[in-house]
């Protein structure tokens, strides 16, 4: 009956039998392949609790159905083909323009497969997009999005499906990779009449007890894993000037993704600290008026000149 179904199709279509009977075998197993993928992903998701292993098994999973249902589908249209030759003129008519990005995007999912840039989990930016990764496809892998319009790398809720493809096209700045922390900077600027030396002193105190801990250790793995090499990791304090008064610049390490909360905790506790000091007062844009002849050094003011009086009379004689 089937076959009598078949040949009855395949003479409608004007095409051979075989033919038939492979395109009826590969829309069975893609179907089959849907099917299997599905019910894989819900025993996984009844068995496994936790969620980063339950995420690392289902895509373990698919990973393999999928490339069982390639081998399947080139056993099938392909079992009659033999010898390097026909493989490649195969290859080489099914290539064309079209098919250029998501080759490349496939050859950008095996290079993060074997090179492993970055995985799941991992903060990186690439092009003018920042965040987190969230999940990685053949052909694309998705951020959760950072920055744009909210400060201090925090998350914007979006999600970012980003071409494999960008590998070849973009840098990738990673965040959290080979050595889990970023530097992170913070500026406060004192008026010139202000104890600017206290203002630093009391800047160090502040990041010696609010500053996250860099064990020696954990950072000599990385600097042997990475070459990351720093001549030092403790917070400091740098002065410099600006044209509002002396500024000084907190440095210090931080985690990626603690960064708002750490800046948040340094400005509450520089704010108590500066509030009691009389003799430091922040700085910030202002207009002065300066009249040189009463303000300017006596030696640099220049002669008073002779008062209305005096001009007339010089004018009138």
């Amino acid at each position: 009956m089937i076959e009598s179904l078949l040949q009855w199709l395949a003479d409608a279509l004007g095409v051979d039998l075989d033919s038939v009977k492979k395109v009826g075998i590969t829309i069975a197993l893609i179907a089959g392949y849907g099917i299997a993928r599905r019910f894989t992903g819900r025993l996984i998701g009844s068995s496994v609790e936790d969620a980063s292993s339950r995420y690392r098994f289902v895509k373990a999973s698919q990973l393999l159905l999928l490339a069982v249902s390639i081998v399947l589908l080139a056993r099938i249209w392909f079992q009659g083909a033999t010898g390097v030759g026909t493989w490649l003129g195969l290859v080489s008519a099914g290539i064309a323009v079209s098919l250029q990005d998501p080759l490349e995007n496939l050859a950008g999912w095996i290079y993060i497969a074997t090179s492993r840039p970055f995985k799941v989990g991992d903060r990186i930016q690439i092009g003018e997009h920042a965040g987190d990764v969230v999940d990685i496809h053949p052909f694309s892998f998705t951020l959760l999005e950072i920055g744009n319009w909210v400060n201090a790398d925090q998350s914007t809720g979006r999600l970012i499906h980003v071409p494999n493809g960008w590998l070849f096209k973009h840098a990738v700045a990673g965040y959290d990779h080979g050595f889990p922390y970023i530097w992170n900077e913070i500026s406060v600027t004192v008026t010139f009449e202000s104890d600017w030396k206290k203002a630093k002193s009391l800047l160090q105190e502040i990041l010696d007890s609010h500053a996250q801990k860099i064990e020696k250790e954990e950072f000599d793995r990385a600097s042997e894993a990475m070459h990351i090499q720093y001549t030092r990791v403790t917070p400091v304090v740098w002065t410099d000037t600006a044209p509002e008064g002396v500024r000084l610049t907190m440095r210090y390490l931080c985690a990626p993704r603690h960064r708002r909360v750490s800046t948040s905790n340094m400005w509450e506790a520089i704010l108590d600290s500066f509030n009691g000091s009389g003799d430091i007062d922040f700085a910030y844009p202002t207009t002065r008026r300066f009249d040189h002849a009463f303000e300017g050094k006596p030696a640099m003011r220049p002669e008073e000149a002779p008062n209305r009086s005096d001009r007339r009379k010089i004018s009138t004689s």
